[in-house]
């Protein structure tokens, strides 16, 4: 009766589950690279270690015992906690080891993606074993996630100046207003003047914008019938053909190309806004957060 787990026991036991992934000894010795007979003498080892018989085989074919079946699932339950064991003990040798959560706003530009893109290439070049998970939130969300500690940094447009919080520049981002094929502007659309558009129904932030209170000189619509908290849904309700609204020149630029969308004023009716980085404080950081971060500004000052 096997009473202690020797390195032999292990070795017996990864022969033995090989033996029944393969379908049998025959069909093993490929596997394993040793003959038929070989393995035999080893089932019969650890058969006789056990006490008991694993399984039936011959001229019959392979099938396991009833022991045999409830062994093969402890021995492969065994074999992973090993593995488990194994990984958890390479990533304590690592210098950077644990979990790396962050979130961005979603449609962001393309060269702004190709940043933070850069930025996890950098970070994944060092000496690391780290779990990085990324997610795709509204910007009150961001906030919120990286105060509850949910996220260690989060990427997009933050209204709030909290205490506890720091944030960093990036980027900035172009919005412009438009209008959709459908709409009375349409046809006149391009050279629009702020009265012109100012009484016709809008799409606008659900959260505050002070940039956008200044686009086009102080301009402020004075119908606002619809509210988004992002692009895609601020572009559902100009596509409608009933709002006007405004949405960053690089997510537009395909729907203008289609004829689906056409910029009211590009010159007069549009603002800039800068999307930041926002994280805890310097005392709550984490040496692979610093990394990433280190990684993050560096991509950003080649790519600018």
């Amino acid at each position: 009766m096997l009473t202690q787990l020797s390195d032999l026991d292990l070795r017996l036991i990864r022969v033995f589950l090989s033996v029944l992934d393969a379908g049998g000894i025959s069909a093993a010795q490929t596997a394993l690279n040793v003959s038929q007979s070989t393995i035999s003498t080893q089932l019969a080892t650890l058969e006789t270690r056990l006490g008991f018989r694993l399984c039936e085989r011959g001229r019959a074919g392979f099938r396991l015992t009833p022991r045999g079946e409830q062994f093969a699932l402890a021995s492969r339950q065994l074999t992973e906690n090993i593995d488990h064991f194994c990984l958890n003990a390479r990533q304590i040798g690592h210098k950077l080891a644990g979990k790396l959560q962050l979130g961005l706003i979603g449609h962001a530009a393309i060269s702004a993606n190709a940043r933070l893109s850069q930025a996890i290439a950098r970070f994944r070049a060092r000496d690391e074993a780290v779990i990085l998970s990324l997610a795709v939130l509204a910007p009150g969300q961001l906030e919120e996630e990286v105060i509850n500690s949910r996220l260690d940094l989060g990427i997009g447009y933050f209204w709030h100046r909290l205490p506890n919080l720091e944030y960093v520049p990036l980027y900035s981002e172009h919005q412009v207003a438009y209008c959709a094929v459908g709409h009375p502007l349409f046809a006149q659309a391009g050279k629009l003047s702020r009265d012109a558009v100012a009484e016709h129904d809008w799409v606008w932030r659900s959260y505050p914008l002070p940039e956008a209170d200044g686009a086009g000189g102080g301009f402020a619509p004075a119908r606002v019938t619809a509210l988004a908290d992002n692009m895609e849904a601020v572009a559902v309700l100009l596509l409608s053909g009933r709002h006007l609204g405004f949405l960053p020149q690089h997510f537009a630029a395909p729907l203008v190309e289609q004829g689906l969308l056409a910029a009211l004023h590009p010159a007069m009716l549009c603002y800039d806004v800068t999307l930041h980085m926002v994280l805890r404080r310097q005392s709550s950081r984490g040496e692979v957060l610093q990394a990433f971060l280190d990684d993050l500004v560096e991509a950003h000052r080649h790519g600018a």
